[in-house]
């Protein structure tokens, strides 16, 4: 529970190699939070990981540790919602009540690819989607019972309206977002609540490979205004905040003009 102070004492990181989700745990640790869970499916499980690669959930427990903070890193995989609930109880029984859980997970992939390989499609919605269903469900089920905390939803501008470019993942983002905000109305009047958050292109290791998009943010500017919309109590965030009137004007293009854009 957040101390007299107002300052998040715990933390669970669902994503725990998110540059996103670090960069807030960062933020939330500098700012006082003591108890840190990261979870994240294990370094080298990823197809043709290379084992000589930096270890980077080490490198992040070693990092909030030296600020000071109890850190747990755990094993979370998207793909297996049955381990999900295991993980938010592994998650209690080092921290005790959950102030804040950030849903950080996901998968970028590329269109060609998917549209030259659908299983490789439909696996990538099994992580931006599905994942965050099963792991969102069992999170809210436990800031309901405490009757307080913050479920943190990382969304995207790619689901606002979703582009040609990248429609598998924005067909993803899109349901996120719209499942998120369901899922913060069923916490109505409960004490938890959901944020979600719509960042616009973050320049990272996810998005290394593309040419930089319009309103380019980095992860710890998305970071910043988390934590401010996290102590304003602000159910949306836009990372840039001109993002907010941008999508309006995105969202009434005609459909001629949209399926034109290239990217």
């Amino acid at each position: 529970m957040r101390n007299a102070l107002g300052t998040v004492d715990s933390v669970l990181l669902l994503g725990g190699r998110s540059e996103i989700g670090l960069a807030i745990v960062e933020r939330l640790v500098r700012a006082g939070t003591r108890k840190v869970v990261l979870a994240s499916r294990p370094e080298g499980a990823d197809a043709g990981a290379n084992p000589a690669a930096p270890n980077r959930r080490e490198d992040a427990v070693a990092r909030l540790r030296k600020l000071g903070a109890d850190v747990l890193p755990l094993d979370f995989d998207a793909t297996r919602p049955e381990t999900h609930g295991p993980v938010i109880d592994a998650a209690v029984e080092f921290a005790g009540d959950l102030d804040v859980v950030i849903a950080a997970f996901g998968v970028l992939g590329d269109q060609a690819r998917y549209e030259a390989d659908p299983v490789a499609a439909a696996e990538s919605i099994t992580v931006n989607l599905a994942g965050h269903v099963s792991a969102g469900l069992f999170a809210a089920r436990r800031l309901r019972e405490q009757r307080h905390g913050t479920l943190i939803v990382l969304s995207s501008m790619a689901g606002v309206r979703v582009r040609r470019a990248n429609f598998v993942y924005g067909a993803a983002k899109a349901g996120l977002d719209g499942f998120a905000q369901g899922l913060g109305d069923s916490l109505h009047d409960s004490g938890a609540r959901v944020m979600i958050v719509r960042p616009g292109f973050v320049i990272g290791r996810m998005t290394a490979h593309l040419p930089t998009g319009p309103m380019p943010t980095t992860p710890d500017a998305v970071a910043k205004a988390v934590v401010e919309g996290l102590r304003e109590g602000r159910r949306v965030v836009w990372a840039p905040p001109a993002l907010r009137l941008a999508s309006l004007a995105l969202r009434a293009l005609p459909q001629t003009v949209w399926r034109r854009l290239k990217r």
